[in-house]
């Protein structure tokens, strides 16, 4: 199973599970009717943005939409995880480590090609990123500020509100992004 199947069968899942009809789905999330019917079906990969307008509407962390079942141990091998892809794929994101209730966060691997960039749409309340640059220079801007991160650099800001992530440089970016779900409302 793939990513676009995982995100087929957690969507619908938690749609129904919530008792709403794909209309009432489509008012909740900003997302068209046709769209997620589409999602639900596993007939489109949806981009990073619509994942987390329907995240958002849902109420649940973006890993939630696309994780797999959950191991003991788990390895996570490079080449099989389908990345999801803004910017017309110069920004990918890499879902490592999925959302889990007794952990409270989730784990990516970004990659932002030259020129590439990723506006990001506020997260539920009392949400924080912690950002690594391994690779490159990511501007990241939030809450009014411009940060220029470089290769060993780390970023924790508050992702509550809108976001972005642009590679200033000329070599890819390459980075890691926990987000991490606080307990406190």
């Amino acid at each position: 199973m793939n990513i676009t199947e995982w995100t087929a069968q957690n969507i619908k899942r938690l749609r129904e599970s919530r008792k709403l009809t794909l209309d009432g789905a489509a008012k909740a999330t900003g997302v068209s009717r046709s769209m997620l019917a589409q999602i639900e079906k596993g007939e489109t990969n949806p981009t990073i943005g619509v994942l987390w307008k329907i995240a958002k509407g849902f109420k649940v962390s973006f890993t939630s939409l696309v994780e797999c079942p959950r191991e003991a141990t788990a390895l996570v091998r490079a080449e099989r995880i389908t990345p999801l892809q803004e910017d017309g794929g110069k920004y990918l994101n890499y879902p490592l480590f999925p959302f889990e209730e007794e952990r409270q966060f989730e784990l990516y691997r970004i990659v932002i090609l030259p020129g590439g960039e990723l506006q990001a749409q506020p997260h539920i309340a009392g949400t924080e990123e912690y950002v690594t640059v391994f690779a490159g220079r990511a501007e990241i801007t939030t809450d009014g500020q411009t940060f220029v991160l470089c290769e060993g650099d780390a970023l924790r800001f508050h992702a509550d509100t809108a976001h972005s992530y642009r590679n200033c440089g000329e070599e890819t970016v390459q980075m890691s992004m926990l987000i991490y779900y606080s307990q406190k409302k």
